[in-house]
């Protein structure tokens, strides 16, 4: 059987519910395309609403706290997976992943 991470389970998946719904009552636009989001859309709709960690858990991000989550779309986050951003202060991209990125958003500049 495989571990959970920490937002699926244990002490931080109250926290992780509690500023999901707080993100998905305050926030519209997508965190990674800065587009708006349709939250009556459902998953499997490629637009439908998510909450995507800003630093990804298995890079060492709080899996619960509010300063770390943003709203986004399905689609963005699946793109984005475990990918950083763009340290605007140091100028260095840096690509995190085993995948290769998408060439229709400019992930070099991305910022969270």
């Amino acid at each position: 059987m495989s571990e959970l991470r920490a937002d699926r389970s244990g002490p931080h998946r109250v926290a992780f519910d509690k500023n999901k719904k707080i993100i998905l009552k305050t926030r519209n636009t997508c965190g990674i395309c800065g587009l708006p989001v349709d939250k009556s859309l459902k998953y499997p709709h490629p637009l439908s609403p998510v909450i995507d960690h800003v630093i990804p858990v298995n890079k060492n991000g709080h899996p619960s706290a509010i300063e770390n989550l943003q709203l986004a779309h399905w689609q963005c986050n699946r793109q984005k997976s475990d990918k950083l951003f763009t340290d605007e202060r140091t100028g260095t991209t840096k690509v995190v992943g085993n995948r290769n990125l998408p060439q229709t958003i400019d992930w070099s500049r991305y910022k969270s």
